[in-house]
């Protein structure tokens, strides 16, 4: 059975004519009942009790028709998906998020991805570090991620979304709590609270201090930003944070702004094969979102 034929067949039945179903399709009458023939004959059974003056649905006719119209909608459905995820539109993507971004850019990019792209579905991965997400984007297990270049796969494309200062998280009672901006010599004898080596964060907080004549003391070591800011909050060290952790603000964390603080880039990666028309369509969105953020280098 050819869908071409059930749509015939449908018109038949719905007209209880054949000369009415023929004006309908813009087809001649001969060849419809012809169409009509051979379905019947495909399919072992009368369809259609023909008279002079109309015609009726068998018991057959009448399944075909109850479940034909049911299928020709799906296929209708079908195609509309089909269409929109070949457009962008619709489908699911899986992003990671490094610690910053999770609290400051995630909920941001929700918001706007919902408002422009209803179609979309997200399944967000936040407190991921750089190294983390680049095996889970080789690795399929993401389709882009906001992390800290450099990126050092070849097989993945990224484009930096923003630029932001670094900063110091210290506790309400450290001697660095009053209210001006922070000199990198003043960490000298500070107990650190750091992520994890491997981390870009950490190369960045270890070459600010060793720029400054000085090795950082590494006193705590925290996979997420939330125990991070939960060590420096009980007086465990200071740490060293991009700017858009200031979004945090949790009791007993104060963040001051350090002199001549290095920018730390923010960027949206992606496998360099994927073309999916929905992943780059996610991509512009971000870029937009964060415009006007880029400085000059």
């Amino acid at each position: 059975m050819e869908i071409r034929q059930l749509n015939y067949f449908i018109a038949v039945a719905e007209e209880r004519h054949f000369g009415r179903a023929a004006k309908r399709l813009h087809m001649a009458q001969p060849p419809l009942s012809q169409q009509i023939r051979q379905l019947e004959e495909q399919l072992g059974v009368r369809l259609l009790d023909r008279t002079t003056r109309r015609v009726d649905l068998t018991a057959a006719g009448q399944v075909l028709l109850d479940r034909g119209r049911r299928i020709l909608g799906e296929i209708e459905t079908l195609e509309a998906d089909v269409h929109q995820v070949g457009r962008g539109t619709t489908g699911v993507l899986r992003v990671g998020f490094c610690g910053s971004a999770t609290y400051g850019l995630m909920p941001g990019v929700v918001r706007r991805a919902e408002e422009a792209m209803p179609g979309l579905s997200l399944a967000l991965h936040g407190e991921m570090l750089t190294p983390a997400m680049e095996e889970g984007l080789r690795e399929r297990t993401l389709d882009a991620a906001l992390l800290r270049p450099p990126v050092t796969s070849p097989d993945l494309e990224h484009r930096v979304v923003a630029r932001e200062p670094l900063v110091v998280a210290v506790p309400a009672g450290s001697s660095l709590a009053e209210d001006r901006p922070v000199a990198v010599h003043e960490l000298h004898g500070q107990d650190f609270v750091a992520c994890p080596p491997d981390s870009v964060l950490y190369r960045a907080a270890a070459d600010l201090c060793r720029q400054a004549g000085f090795q950082p003391r590494i006193a705590r070591v925290a996979d997420e930003m939330s125990a991070l800011l939960a060590f420096v909050a009980a007086g465990g060290g200071v740490a060293v944070v991009p700017a858009g952790l200031r979004a945090v603000q949790l009791v007993g964390v104060l963040y001051r702004e350090i002199e001549h603080a290095p920018l730390l880039e923010l960027a949206v990666a992606w496998r360099r094969e994927d073309r999916s028309a929905l992943l780059h369509r996610f991509v512009d969105l971000v870029v937009d979102l964060q415009a006007g953020t880029v400085p000059a280098p």
